[in-house]
């Protein structure tokens, strides 16, 4: 109540953007369009104003937002990436990953190096390995929980002493450099 005789060029940006969303939620519409409406803000309200939206969905509400922070593109249901004014791609947040690597990513971390050469027997299993360490591989895979077993597998015939092998999903950040790399390739 400390605020309401304020005018609202006089309350803070975080306050501005509670106003905006409240005049666009209280006449309780089935769709609703924001845009950006988490920019400036501190995480702490970015993520109850990421709570709020959740609830809104839950209530039969429909979301279309726009949003500088990729990251939070990993709380919708679909995501559209843009580039250059183009629509590239409406996908789930899931089927974006898998596109923009081709598959999903499993991560192998050993107890000592994997030689390239042992690294290489992989590709029978995998679509791709990508070394983060001299002991750590992304392994991208059509399906991690198919492909878990067999990189066990592998690693035991190859007497590698495996400390984590875990499915390891990217921040979206990273996979929207990802979609953007492979659209520049293709332009």
């Amino acid at each position: 109540f400390e605020h309401r005789r304020k005018l609202a060029r006089n309350i803070s940006g975080g306050m501005q953007r509670r106003l905006s969303l409240a005049t666009a939620l209280v006449h309780a519409p089935e769709l609703i369009f924001l845009d950006e409406p988490t920019a400036g803000i501190d995480p702490i309200l970015r993520h109850k104003f990421w709570e709020r939206f959740k609830e809104l969905q839950e209530n039969g509400r429909t979301l279309f937002i726009t949003t500088q922070y990729v990251n939070e593109a990993d709380n919708c249901d679909l995501v559209g990436v843009m580039a250059n004014g183009r629509l590239l791609r409406v996908d789930t947040p899931r089927g974006l990953r898998e596109h923009a690597y081709g598959g999903e990513i499993v991560e192998l971390r050993a107890a000592e190096a994997i030689d390239y050469r042992t690294e290489q027997s992989l590709n029978g299993i995998c679509r791709e390995s990508r070394r983060i360490g001299p002991n750590s591989l992304r392994v991208i895979v059509a399906q991690a929980s198919t492909a878990i077993p067999e990189i066990m597998a592998w690693a035991n015939e190859n007497d590698i002493q495996v400390e984590s092998l875990e499915q390891y999903t990217p921040p979206f950040e990273d996979v929207f450099v990802e979609l953007m790399r492979s659209e520049v390739n293709h332009v």
